[in-house]
């Protein structure tokens, strides 16, 4: 088996794949080799998959796959396989948790009197009283959904499918969507880029939202309608509809200097940092990947159709 890497910090992930698949072969794009078996990539350039169209199949070295499916190089047909959590959960739900926090226990209110120099205690809304929603009930958003509801708040998720999940109530459908924003003061988007989820978070949906709700996006950048976040959001004077939001993916990355989001009091920027990927979890389960592949088994491939 010949397996050629291309990420950043490959020969770190080469290393790590040959450590756990000793029989096999293993490159990084700069070796310049031409006969492999399986791509582990993440972002790879047009050329590379070009160059590879006769591998068997690619293992995404993430759980957004939009950047592959887009690709133009990507060859029809091409089975794909994406990470399914491999340790992103865990910080995901620390980055969600901590979001959660900063509006659940005022530290937005409290960031801006500091900087006035004034002393005002802001009355505590308990963690009972403050639902959470999750769009997206994947891997990644069922473990975050599961940290919050331990931690004492109610988490209402939401799915295209219906889904069962302890310890939260779960969602699906339009009727479903519709029903999740009407209860809860932070709103969490965990979906994958697909047609249907682009700018899922507009307008109409932002004022289904109760008044003075928050909202959390450490999913992908098109789900949001910037534009209607920012009217939501009010201006630098006036609070809006939305009392703030913790933005940690865009449109376009880096977020350029010019965007009024930078500038906005009411929000909180990351740069894209919320869940990176940990080596060595997903190493195992890439490994795991290609032995079930090279064997022939059943392994669960992304539908290009439906964006995951």
């Amino acid at each position: 088996m010949r397996i050629l890497v291309h990420i950043d910090d490959a020969p770190m992930w080469r290393d790590a794949l040959k450590s756990r698949l000793p029989q096999a072969e293993v490159f990084t794009s700069d070796d310049g080799v031409d006969d492999i078996d399986y791509l582990a990539v993440w972002k790879p350039p047009a050329s590379l998959l070009e160059r590879h169209a006769n591998a068997r199949g690619i293992v995404n070295l993430g759980a957004g796959v939009d950047a592959l499916l887009n690709n133009p190089g990507l060859p029809k047909g091409m089975p794909i396989v994406k990470l399914r959590d491999a340790g992103m959960g865990e910080f995901m739900a620390d980055y969600v948790r901590y979001g959660v926090l900063h509006f659940q226990r005022d530290f937005d209110r409290y960031l801006r009197q500091e900087r006035n120099a004034q002393w005002k205690e802001v009355p505590l809304v308990a963690k009972r009283d403050w639902a959470v929603g999750i769009l997206g009930l994947g891997a990644i958003g069922k473990h975050v959904a599961q940290a919050l509801a331990s931690d004492g708040f109610p988490v209402h998720g939401w799915s295209r499918s219906p889904k069962e999940i302890e310890g939260v109530t779960c969602h699906h459908g339009d009727d479903g969507l519709n029903t999740l924003l009407t209860r809860v003061r932070t709103l969490v988007t965990l979906l994958p880029d697909t047609a249907a989820t682009r700018h899922i978070i507009n307008a109409e949906t932002l004022a289904a939202l109760p008044e003075g709700a928050t909202l959390i996006n450490p999913g992908r950048g098109t789900l949001i309608d910037e534009a209607a976040l920012l009217e939501a959001l009010g201006d630098t004077e006036n609070e809006g509809r939305l009392r703030g939001a913790l933005l940690d993916a865009f449109p376009e990355e880096p977020l350029p200097a010019d965007n009024p989001l930078w500038a906005h009091p009411r929000v909180r920027i990351t740069p894209h940092m919320a869940a990176p990927t940990p080596v060595e979890e997903a190493a195992d389960q890439v490994a795991e990947t290609l032995r079930a592949w090279e064997a022939g088994e059943t392994v669960e491939t992304v539908d290009p159709q439906s964006g995951y």
